[in-house]
């Protein structure tokens, strides 16, 4: 990663630790320790880590076990490389004592009550006289704002995806399964240069297409009924996000109402897009228009979020975002409308916030959802 970008982004965070108070921050998400570091270390379950940044107004250090030594020291040349070989809250405390750390920030929404409290004690047994708080409302908002770089990756990540959903698409038939459909697109988006997927592929036939993470089943793909899918790519550390929903055959006339609506909502809150407008304004816009039709109350999720190293990541278009939108912020803005024992059907671009207003970044349309592959 680009080494003044890095030191930008350190820059950055110090200013914001200052303004809190905090001399040191101990940053434990992949996405935040990438963001910060370029280290591209990913942890395992929940409480596993793959390392973690200590930054301070002078030092940057990245502590990790003898699994990553050799990586971090590779990709984060920024930071000291401190490799741990006991316990992870030891050799921390003992590193925070080093650097006379008193007021420390911690992402706490990354750590386990139980490794928390392991930490405080192992700061009291070491008789450290050091205060724990929350870094995490200085960190929500860190990644909203993306340069050229980063949107140049997001928009390779989502070339990849659209290319190998149009490969893809050609491979439907009646009779494949949700399952067959799911592994044949990340193969397609496997061979087409991903790193890895942004998340499982959802396929959802039928009834169920009402389910917005359906988990792709052993269930047939059947002419005249919604085939939702929802996919995307990691390349380079930064993701993609799109939905389209396709029929085989002729669809029923609910299919036909229910994805003009939808386009019209999409259409509409793209255009509600700007600089200075807040999110849960967009989600408005598009939620107003789709209850003003028969399928009121059918569109239960929030209309996006914003896509970066992370999938979701702020802001969130939701009611309860009062987010100020800024250029630099990417988007999905995914309507949907979802109707148990029948299906549902989700549309969602990836949106770029522009001095001007905004920029669709997906290129394939909406006009060729009948599949006549059958």
């Amino acid at each position: 990663m680009d080494r003044p970008m890095i030191k930008q982004r350190i820059k950055r965070i110090r200013t914001d630790m200052s303004k809190a108070d905090m001399d040191t921050i101990i940053i434990l998400s992949d996405a935040n320790r990438r963001y910060l570091s370029g280290y591209t270390g990913e942890d395992g379950i929940y409480d596993e880590t793959a390392g973690l940044l200590v930054i301070t107004q002078t030092d940057l250090i990245l502590a990790a076990d003898p699994r990553y030594d050799t990586q971090a020291a590779n990709e984060a040349a920024l930071y000291r490389v401190v490799c741990y070989r006991e316990k992870i809250e030891k050799d921390l405390c003992i590193t925070l004592n080093s650097l006379n750390a008193s007021k420390v920030g911690i992402e706490f929404e990354r750590l386990t009550h139980h490794m928390f409290m392991r930490i405080q004690k192992e700061a009291l047994d070491q008789g450290l006289d050091m205060e724990f708080v929350a870094a995490d409302d200085i960190l929500k908002d860190f990644r909203m704002e993306k340069d050229d770089q980063e949107i140049a990756a997001v928009k390779a990540a989502l070339e990849i995806a659209e290319t190998s959903f149009l490969q893809f698409r050609k491979k439907i038939v009646p009779g494949m399964t949700e399952k067959a459909a799911a592994w044949c697109l990340e193969k397609k988006m496997r061979y087409n240069g991903a790193d890895t997927l942004s998340f499982p592929v959802i396929a959802a036939s039928g009834e169920n297409s009402a389910l917005p993470h359906a988990i792709p089943g052993n269930r047939q793909f059947r002419s005249g009924e919604p085939l939702l899918f929802d996919f995307g790519v990691r390349l380079n550390g930064y993701c993609s996000d799109t939905t389209r929903t396709l029929v085989l055959g002729e669809p029923d006339t609910t299919f036909k109402e229910a994805y003009d609506i939808l386009f019209n909502a999409q259409d509409l809150a793209v255009r509600a897009i700007q600089p200075g407008i807040s999110a849960d304004k967009i989600d408005k816009t598009a939620r107003d228009y789709i209850d003003s039709t028969r399928f009121k109350g059918r569109f239960g999720h929030s209309l996006g979020h914003g896509v970066g190293i992370a999938i979701h990541e702020a802001p969130r278009l939701s009611t309860r975002d009062k987010t100020i939108l800024n250029p630099g912020m990417v988007v999905t803005v995914e309507p949907g409308i979802y109707l148990p024992g029948w299906g549902g059907i989700r549309l969602e671009n990836m949106v770029l916030v522009t001095d001007s207003g905004a920029e669709v970044l997906n290129t394939m349309g909406y006009d060729d959802y009948i599949l006549d592959n059958g």
